[in-house]
């Protein structure tokens, strides 16, 4: 291989449609940074590809035949890939993009996008930049705050009618002498609840679980 081809940026096309597949490839060619070095049509195929030829960005369809390209994307980055993932598609759902994201992609772009603007951004991705498309940026950050939201509120669900209760009394101030007398427990019982609370919610300190409480009981 010659130094010019060596410096190429390798691209793995993932589209379970032959005619985009074909179309993306011929017209990629076209510039001399570019080289398609595979095409894959499912997840399968997508993740050993990946896996073998170690592509520099992998443009991904969101629908793939079997399965999605967020899952792909989520399979290609547990095997440790370097390889910089642009989902490509025509869906402009905020649910879509969150999951792209979610599922470790660099980049988001609709496929209604000028091919000027594609091949700049596989420059960019290639380089390390992340980009979501102009289109779907501010719902998409709505999205996963919301999604941020829902997964805070699984958090204290996640707990037991009992840890609920000391953890209430936590953000009132209480200490544990008090709540052990308010709810009839000995202090070990009530030290014994608070670990609970504090592995569930994942924090270490005290102030982090009362200002947890009351932030979502507060909404």
């Amino acid at each position: 291989m010659s130094e010019a081809s060596a410096e190429k940026i390798k691209i793995l096309v993932v589209d379970d449609h032959p005619v985009i597949s074909f179309g993306l490839k011929s017209l990629l060619e076209q510039y001399h940074q570019f080289q398609v070095v595979g095409e894959a049509t499912s997840v399968a195929t997508a993740v050993k590809l990946a896996t073998e030829l170690k592509p520099d960005v992998i443009l991904m369809d969101a629908r793939l035949g079997d399965g999605t390209g967020f899952e792909a994307c989520r399979k290609i980055r547990e095997t440790g890939s370097q390889s910089r993932v642009l989902v490509f598609t025509g869906y402009d759902s905020e649910e879509f993009v969150a999951e792209a994201i979610l599922a470790g992609a660099d980049a988001y772009l609709l496929k209604e996008v000028a091919f000027e603007k594609l091949v700049q951004a596989i420059q960019d991705v290639s380089q390390g930049k992340s980009i979501l498309d102009p289109a779907v940026t501010r719902k998409v950050f709505e999205r996963l705050k919301s999604m941020a939201d829902g997964h805070e509120k699984d958090k204290l669900e996640s707990l037991s009618t009992q840890e609920k209760k000391v953890l209430a009394l936590v953000a009132d101030g209480k200490t544990n002498k008090e709540i052990a007398m308010d709810m009839g427990l000995s202090d070990k019982t009530v030290r014994n609840y608070l670990s609970h609370i504090m592995e569930k919610l994942h924090f270490s300190r005290r102030s982090q679980a009362a200002a947890f409480y009351a932030q979502q009981t507060h909404k």
